[in-house]
């Protein structure tokens, strides 16, 4: 992936990545090394300037899906169907619909889904000790809060995947690591993959997540920074 800013080439480069179903994957980084970029790709919302394969498997006994092929077509309303039924997104900010309750933001994706209402949502909040909160708009919620609602949403649809970005990093330390691992211990219980960008690695490793590699250089004229990730 390349992208120009203020006559600067960033690159972003993955020459080998493989994640297995059910694995949680972290990675690491400061701010601007690509993270979110990459975040955006393994989601596949973002088309990288050029990819030589890509290829999910939703399900273990699920044939995988050529994304690349699917991007080389343009098939806008068959990605569109992939994330909605198979990904789940979690953002730094939570992106929670401030004219929706609780209940109503959780339930969002099952919602879309068509998926019936069998006490997912009030389990999820029962679980992330957001039940009290299920009948209340985010405004009313701390930072804390609207997180795990936006991690309770994420989950709700049963996806074969989550991504999350830096989902605790506005949070103070002692918050963000009980909802980290309140999430990776739902995500487990739920066998769903997790890859998540985050600062504190010492937590993340005790939590048992694989660091995905990466390395970011600069060129001698400061033309091109890039950064390679392998895992």
């Amino acid at each position: 992936m390349t992208r120009m800013a203020e006559g600067i080439e960033f690159r972003l480069t993955v020459p080998s990545l493989q994640i297995s179903l059910g694995e949680k994957i972290a990675l690491i980084g400061h701010s601007g090394c690509g993270k979110s970029t990459l975040l955006d790709i393994l989601a596949m919302i973002l088309q990288p300037t050029s990819a030589g394969a890509f290829r999910f498997r939703p399900e273990k006994e699920a044939p995988p899906i050529d994304v690349v092929k699917a991007w080389s077509q343009n098939d806008l309303n068959f990605m569109g169907d992939l994330r909605k039924h198979r990904i789940g997104y979690v953002m730094q900010t939570g992106g929670l619909l401030p004219y929706l309750t609780v209940r109503d933001n959780i339930n969002l994706s099952r919602q879309l889904l068509g998926m019936p209402d069998d006490g997912t949502v009030e389990e999820l909040a029962k679980n992330l000790d957001i039940a009290r909160h299920l009948n209340k708009h985010p405004d009313l919620l701390s930072t804390g809060e609207r997180q795990r609602v936006a991690i309770g949403r994420a989950l709700a649809h049963h996806p074969s995947i989550v991504i999350a970005d830096e989902p605790t990093a506005s949070l103070d330390p002692i918050a963000a690591r009980k909802i980290m691992a309140l999430f990776i211990a739902l995500a487990e219980e739920l066998n769903i993959t997790v890859i998540i960008a985050s600062h504190d690695w010492k937590h993340i490793k005790q939590l048992g997540l694989r660091r995905l590699a990466h390395r970011t250089t600069q060129n001698s004229a400061g033309t091109v920074t890039e950064t390679k990730v392998t895992g």
